[in-house]
């Protein structure tokens, strides 16, 4: 007899993130009837007690929502700015050289990624309540009681957080990840055992974070901007050389934008404007719009060569001409011109290979959400700590974010360091229209990957067809240098025929690299949603 198929009922709300416990919190929210914003929100407040290397309320992001019902669509930016304190040549004289993988600058004694000058003026909490006081459903205070009760009570370390806590990134340039864990008498006693990182299984009790997010969740996020928490930073900044003041906290302001758009094969893409990286996927999807890459193969190799051209083409351009707008105006009519993607897709086709020694963009160490309620508003989120600063001030259970060591510290050029600029970020929230309907919610954490994942994915889903599942586990790569890094999931004879090219090719060890791209589907209004394997995420569902 044929096996039954079980049928479940069709979801009206979902929410997808790399953490189950935030999953689990953003879905107790919709279940209540909350917002995707109050969702998103209880998930992001969550993220940063169980995932802390990753983000927090010490950190910055990005947000993209749309809503249907009050006709709103925009992007909501809260990239961190330099201290007024930093000059440009401040760090001049200790350059040494640039991170081998491009994550930013290498300077003698760190003091640009560890320790209080490395962090700047952190902005995600005003992007939260911004996003709440506009499109939230739920009372504020509530959406904090998940990442309360965690810090509270206790969360377990995962194999993805183990993975982070004992990452050592000397070889790039970059400081271990056990200093920064031990950097503060608060950070070793939360996050370290017998002189080293807590392992899969230990478990992390923070109740000074606790007692902080319920400061916030009573007070809201003045708190942190110019009240008990501010002070807080401010004192444990002046007592130990850092850049970031007081004034820095209570002048930060959320910027509003328009989400960046263009077209791809008949559907509207819409992606946050620089300094964050909606540019670098735009412009890809420019060009590679001129080529038929389904006859190709998926995976294929030239189809591994036109991809990786396009990739190398928008991260020159983005090296070259995105910083901060207010410093840089970017040249968006020109990069994402007919003529330009017409130039650039004859340049792949004649067999020109763009030389890109080395990209600098954000940290690996970032997270993401999407979320649809049941109205059908669409939010994605991804926010970071950058390269985390080790900073905890004493006795308030967060980490600050070190990204400061994303600028440029030689002066004249686009991410070079200035007072209140803020740096380029590949962080891109990305939402997919057809017509006036969104069709698709995406977003990845991976530094330098974000773009090129997110290029992939979208590529699988409206090229390939895929599920969103499918299309975030397909094998990817990456051309964020001179040469190819590619999926161990790549077969060693695309490998061979890439080489063959003239290509260098790098193969990780990893069934899952290059960022950790999650997501959901909304065709015809059924939601189908997509977690990327190696983050230990999965999709939560309300019906």
């Amino acid at each position: 007899m044929p096996r039954p198929i079980r049928r479940l009922p069709e979801p009206r709300a979902m929410i997808v993130a790399p953490q189950p416990e935030a999953v689990e919190a953003g879905t107790e929210v919709l279940a209540l009837g909350g917002s995707a914003v109050d969702a998103v929100l209880a998930c992001a407040f969550t993220q940063g007690v169980v995932d802390p290397m990753m983000c927090g309320i010490g950190g910055l992001g990005s947000m993209q929502v749309f809503d249907p019902k009050s006709g709103s669509h925009i992007i909501l930016d809260g990239l961190s700015t330099c201290p007024a304190a930093a000059t440009p040549e401040m760090w001049e004289g200790i350059f040494e050289r640039e991170c081998s993988d491009g994550y930013g600058y290498v300077l003698k004694g760190a003091v640009n990624e560890v320790g209080h000058q490395a962090v700047t003026t952190p902005g995600i909490l005003r992007v939260f309540e911004a996003a709440h006081a506009r499109f939230g459903r739920r009372d504020w205070a509530s959406l904090f009681g998940p990442a309360i009760r965690f810090a509270r009570e206790g969360w377990v370390v995962r194999p993805h957080v183990s993975a982070m806590f004992t990452m050592n990134e000397a070889a790039y340039g970059r400081a271990g990840y056990a200093a920064k864990l031990s950097y503060t008498p608060d950070g070793t006693r939360l996050y370290m055992r017998d002189g080293a990182p807590k392992r899969v299984g230990d478990t992390v009790v923070n109740p000074e974070l606790a007692a902080t997010l319920a400061e916030i969740a009573a007070n809201g996020a003045e708190s942190f901007f110019t009240g008990a928490i501010a002070a807080r930073i401010d004192t444990d900044m002046r007592a130990n050389g850092g850049l970031l003041s007081l004034s820095d906290l209570a002048e930060f302001r959320v910027r509003e934008h328009k989400p960046l758009e263009i077209t791809y094969r008949g559907r509207r893409i819409a992606a946050p404007p620089p300094p964050a990286g909606g540019i670098v996927i735009a412009e890809m999807l420019r060009i590679l719009e001129r080529f038929d890459l389904t006859a190709m193969g998926h995976n294929s190799p030239e189809y591994i060569r036109v991809l990786a051209e396009a990739m190398k083409i928008a991260g020159l351009d983005k090296d070259t001409h995105i910083g901060d707008p207010d410093f840089v105006p970017p040249p968006l009519d020109m990069l994402l011109s007919d003529s330009y993607a017409d130039a650039c897709a004859a340049r792949i086709r004649a067999g020109e290979k763009t030389s890109l020694p080395r990209v600098c963009g954000d940290a690996k160490h970032t997270t993401t959400i999407s979320c649809v309620d049941a109205a059908g508003m669409v939010v994605s989120l991804t926010h970071t700590l950058g390269t985390p600063s080790g900073v905890i001030p004493p006795g308030t259970g967060f980490m600050l974010n070190g990204a400061m060591n994303w600028y440029d510290p030689r002066p004249g050029r686009a991410g070079s360091i200035a007072p209140r600029k803020r740096r380029f970020s590949s962080m891109s929230p990305t939402i997919v229209l057809e017509g006036n309907a969104p069709v698709v919610t995406l977003g990845a954490p991976g530094g330098a990957w974000i773009g090129v994942a997110i290029l992939q994915v979208l590529l699988n889903v409206l090229d390939w067809g895929m599920t969103m599942q499918e299309a975030v586990q397909a094998p990817r790569f990456s051309a964020t240098t001179n040469d190819i890094d590619i999926s161990n999931r790549i077969t060693r004879a695309t490998q061979r025929a890439v080489e063959a090219m003239g290509y260098g090719v790098k193969r990780s060890p990893m069934s899952f690299p290059f960022a950790a791209p999650h997501g959901i589907t909304m065709w015809d209004g059924k939601l189908e949603g997509g977690a990327d394997p190696q983050r230990d995420g999965y999709v939560g569902v309300v019906a």
